[in-house]
């Protein structure tokens, strides 16, 4: 049996003068390790709890936006230069914060994947990217990006379905686009999900 560790140390009195306060700034400094490559240590620094306050405030805002409609959908055209036509659009996820203005997904998308909040921001871009596809003229595809958390998600291809049918889109005209992570871990469960959605008529991408 083969082990490592990532360690985080808080020192008292400076880092606390009380076990719990201890053992939290203790336990920011291990995810710091862990986020450091881990199989290191970390010695807490007082901008590791600013930083945990300002992740978790994102987090609540971003349940915020879910349920009061902070969210947009832009699409990027793909030009097919033969005929010089638009022949699909990519789904774009925006985020408009009411006072920090358009907030990058290189921001918000990974605290969305650690905190499972992608699951439902998938399932709102699904619904909606669908909706507005299906009032496009028919040759015209739809591409949406799917993270690898949706992709543990085994209700994940019946969701797409059921975002289909809800719209009238032809699945053919739909297209997941996956980015190389899912295939490299050669998941079994996500390449399940693939079949299922290769089954349904869904084509499937690499990003």
């Amino acid at each position: 049996l083969s082990t490592d560790a990532s360690i985080g140390i808080a020192i008292a009195p400076q880092d606390g003068d009380d076990h719990d306060q201890l053992i939290k700034n203790a336990d920011l400094a291990m995810y710091a390790a862990k986020s450091g490559g881990r199989r290191t240590h970390r010695f807490f620094e007082p901008t590791m709890d600013a930083s945990a306050k300002a992740r978790l405030t994102m987090e609540q805002d971003l349940r915020q936006a879910l349920a009061n409609g902070g969210f947009e959908l832009h699409y990027q055209p793909l030009v097919n230069l033969g005929c010089d036509r638009v022949s699909g659009c990519e789904a774009l996820l925006r985020w408009r914060h009411p006072e920090r203005g358009m907030v990058s997904p290189a921001e918000f998308i990974p605290i969305a994947e650690d905190t499972g909040l992608i699951n439902e921001i998938g399932d709102w871009v699904l619904r909606t990217a669908c909706m507005e596809a299906a009032t496009w003229p028919d040759h015209i595809r739809l591409a949406v990006n799917v993270s690898p958390v949706q992709l543990k998600n085994q209700t994940l291809a019946l969701r797409i379905a059921g975002a289909l049918a809800a719209s009238g889109l032809k699945p053919c005209r739909l297209e997941i686009e996956i980015t190389e992570a899912v295939l490299i871990r050669d998941d079994e469960a996500a390449l399940a999900i693939l079949h299922q959605l290769r089954d349904i008529g869904v084509r499937i991408a690499l990003d």
